[in-house]
């Protein structure tokens, strides 16, 4: 007895110290963080702003340092993000600030929407119009992060390096076959003929209208792709076509150079000195300066003080009536009537960046938009996505403006229940009970829907659909049925919707706010961005213990992430759903 207390007393001991221990490495992070984050940036003269084009591009950045020590702690890499609103921001301080004499693209495989790196492109050309240069190196460039350099003034890769050039290709995973293996049937109750977000389900490869409406979409993608870069290099879109067909990232790098697509191959210890050419006024033995993505955030804004405020609502993410990430409806609706009752904000930019989810939740969202409509000018900017129940909360905006490469549309919805049966079967499980009324044990997972079921199932998804088919018309101006004859679940890129009605205008955020600047007829504003940013020490204080396992399986699982958590969401799917298929992957 005496050894059994002592070993637990000395359990006890050892927990309280490494809990104590712990405690303190936090509080001394955090301490470190602190220390640092008002220090604001003074650039020098000469400076040149480097984006280092690595990591996860976001629609917010939001500060993320336990990330690196969680990664160090697993003997991982830490995952870089870069947020496109800092890098819209500094750009645009880059371009204004007389310091900085122009900008250095370092890297090549960021990993972001196409759509939004469009964002950054445009943002790189209004730069240029300040006569101010951009580089770009890279040991290799993916093929988006080699749309987005294109317009740089000389774009320098490694004599040994790779560039990809290979069109685009979509992959949808299939669970059928899997689930039928385990005794599992996927009961689908839908609308919409191109509705392809229970296919994984159901089929075992794509259907002939999803097969279509994804070959049209990708096409219109990379035609944009292809006609961009054609402007920025000078080179014939036919011989573009040629190229990618070559597989120009197995080809000798030679060739990228005599093809007109890269201007030099160099070592990147010879960088400096292509970039010193540039830098008319820099003496002679100086060293460059370089200002790197967290410092230029840290540049102060120059932007004066203004009671007129422009509200600048981001919605990102799957749309759910539960906590969880992405948006959380009851969240977002809270936000929008604050900034409704708000007096100081005169105009409203929604961003969106969502494939959809509760339809339930989209009508939530829907309906305290328009509440908000009502007293102020509201201007939606759709990001990489803004389809299905991203759409629905969409619609209503006095102009939508979208990216030509913005995946949206797919207006349609969809219900699906699992039946186990098979699976109890092949374990044993059998069950029993009693009821009251005749429906009392209706939809039950266990048994395979009754006609009677199926048919309140059916007519409960038409009403829905029904439902999202009227808010689209009367947000658009439109007749149900003219709503209808582009809805059936299809998926359209910002240049077709534009074409078909589904938006206003081809043009980034930047774009969406000068119209709700115009609309409020404001001589001065400034951009008053929800849900506000969390600092570290409050998200630390809030989120470190639940974060912790969903740190640990994006280190772990890399890209496999998104599956791994598709699988784990599954629970998280309440009623009806309006969203884009689970995973779509164009490469």
């Amino acid at each position: 007895m005496k050894q059994f207390l002592k070993f637990t007393l000395a359990t006890i001991v050892g927990v309280f110290i490494a809990s104590l221990l712990g405690l303190l490495i936090s509080f001394g992070i955090i301490g470190a963080i602190a220390g640092s984050a008002d220090k604001a940036t003074a650039l020098k003269p000469n400076s040149i702003y480097q984006i280092d084009l690595e990591g996860n591009l976001v629609d917010r950045s939001q500060e993320d340092p336990l990330s690196g020590a969680f990664a160090h702690a697993l003997g991982k890499p830490s995952e870089n993000t870069i947020g496109l609103d800092d890098v819209l921001a500094n750009i645009e301080k880059a371009k204004k600030d007389d310091n900085i004499v122009g900008i250095y693209l370092k890297g090549g495989s960021l990993s972001g929407g196409v759509a939004s790196i469009k964002e950054i492109r445009n943002a790189l050309i209004d730069f240029k119009k300040s006569g101010k240069f951009i580089v770009s190196y890279a040991d290799n460039y993916s093929q988006r992060m080699y749309y987005l350099v294109s317009v740089a003034d000389k774009i320098l890769i490694n004599p040994q390096g790779m560039l990809e050039l290979k069109g685009l290709s979509a992959q949808t995973m299939f669970f059928k076959n899997t689930l039928d293996k385990l005794g599992i049937e996927m009961q689908v109750v839908k609308v919409g003929t191109f509705k392809s977000a229970v296919e994984p389900y159901v089929n075992t490869k794509m259907s002939d209208a999803n097969r279509l409406q994804v070959t049209v979409f990708m096409g219109s993608i990379w035609n944009n792709i292809l006609k961009e870069i054609s402007a920025s290099r000078k080179i014939p879109v036919a011989k573009l076509n040629s190229y990618a067909d070559e597989m120009m990232m197995f080809q000798p790098t030679e060739k990228s150079k005599q093809y007109g697509l890269v201007d030099g191959l160099v070592y990147i210890d010879q960088v400096d000195s292509v970039l010193k050419k540039y830098v008319k006024s820099l003496k002679k033995g100086d060293d460059l300066t370089f200002v790197k993505q967290e410092a230029m955030t840290k540049v102060p804004d120059t932007a004066k003080y203004d009671k007129n405020k422009v509200a600048l609502i981001y919605a990102v993410g799957e749309i759910t009536d539960i906590e969880g990430d992405g948006i959380v409806s009851r969240d977002l609706v809270k936000t929008i009537n604050d900034v409704e009752k708000d007096s100081a904000v005169k105009a409203v930019v929604f961003r969106i960046s969502s494939p959809g989810g509760s339809a339930y939740g989209s009508e939530q969202i829907w309906h305290a938009l328009n509440k908000l409509k009502a007293k102020k000018p509201l201007i939606v900017s759709m990001g990489d996505y803004a389809a299905s129940g991203g759409y629905y909360i969409a619609c209503m905006g006095d102009k939508i403006f979208a990216q030509p490469t913005t995946i949206t549309g797919s207006i349609g919805i969809f219900g699906v229940i699992p039946n186990i049966k098979g699976l109890d079967d092949k374990i044993g499980i059998t069950y029993d009970g009693v009821k009251t009324n005749k429906m009392s044990d209706a939809i039950s997972i266990n048994r395979p829907f009754t006609p009677e079921e199926r048919d309140l199932m059916q007519s409960y998804v038409n009403r829905g659909y029904e439902l999202f088919v009227k808010r689209c018309a009367d947000g658009r101006k439109m007749k149900t049925e003219q709503i209808k004859a582009i809805a059936e679940g299809r998926v359209w890129t910002g240049e077709d919707a534009l074409k078909i009605g589904l938006v206003d205008k081809i043009g980034g955020l930047n774009d969406a706010i000068k119209l709700a600047v115009e609309k409020a007829k404001l001589k001065s504003y400034n951009i008053k961005e929800y849900p506000e940013k969390e600092d570290f020490m409050t998200k630390f204080m809030k989120n470190f213990g639940k974060d912790v396992e969903t740190r640990i399986a994006k280190i772990q699982l890399g890209e496999q992430y998104n599956l791994f958590k598709q699988v784990k969401n599954l629970d998280k799917v309440n009623g009806i759903q309006a969203r884009l298929p689970y995973d779509l992957n164009i490469r």
